[in-house]
């Protein structure tokens, strides 16, 4: 247990936090950084719940967690382990976002990968998946005139030519993202920026335009989503 008093988890934790997040954190850094190398058992469940103070259904939790992350594996009666291949999955946490900078990082990330995906759609969409991306436009139009921010609507619009894309991962993606992919969510109203109710009706009477082709012209799609990146 000599070597278990060096790792981060050997230390009481801190009340203010969710006991299971911080303990799955220290877990995850020791692991990662290599304090708790792949082979190697972690500490037993006494030995956590002694070391760090917290009850046995925190640990258990923690553990569990960290199983379906990929980062340990569990053997009946013997305990978790470290699998060689120990690699934190890619997630983008939305709660560290801390500046701007990096809220349009991920905006670009999406981005690049909706625009493949529109380009997709254009070859794929079916007649009725087209009259729904037009629709959904038409609905972000609507939702503007009342004053409303249309995030749900502009959502809907995202999810309708990933779905028209005909790959299930491009929605399951939009769906990890969430409604934060719409930087209208994520920036309006931030600290030092001006909330705007209503953005450049100039945008959505282009986006509309670019609808209307779409109707007649499946490869327009990429016009709109270009469009609705510089409008969002």
């Amino acid at each position: 247990m000599e070597a278990a008093k060096k790792l981060s988890v050997a230390r009481p934790l801190p009340p203010p936090r969710s006991l299971a997040h911080e303990l799955i954190t220290r877990l995850t850094a020791d692991i990662t950084s290599g304090n708790i190398p792949p082979g190697a058992r972690l500490p037993t469940e006494q030995e956590l719940i002694a070391a760090t103070g917290v009850s046995r259904t925190v640990v258990r939790e923690a553990v569990a967690a960290l199983r379906a992350e990929g980062l340990v594996v569990t053997r009946q009666g013997v305990g978790a382990f470290v699998p060689e291949n120990a690699r934190r999955p890619f997630r983008v946490d939305f709660g560290r976002l801390s500046s701007i900078r990096e809220v349009l990082e991920v905006m670009e990330l999406r981005t690049g990968i909706e625009i493949e995906a529109a380009g997709l759609a254009a070859e794929r969409a079916s007649a009725t998946q087209v009259r729904n991306i037009v629709d959904c436009l038409h609905m972000i139009d609507r939702a503007l005139k009342r004053g409303e921010d249309a995030i749900d609507q502009d959502f809907a619009l995202h999810c309708s030519i990933a779905d028209a894309a005909g790959n299930q991962q491009f929605r399951r993606l939009l769906e990890h993202l969430g409604r934060l992919i719409i930087p209208r969510q994520t920036i309006s109203g931030g600290p030092g920026l001006p909330r705007q109710r209503d953005p450049d009706r100039r945008c959505r009477a282009g986006a509309c335009r670019h609808a209307a082709a779409f109707a007649q012209q499946p490869q327009a799609l990429s016009g709109i989503r270009r469009e609705a990146w510089q409008c969002d």
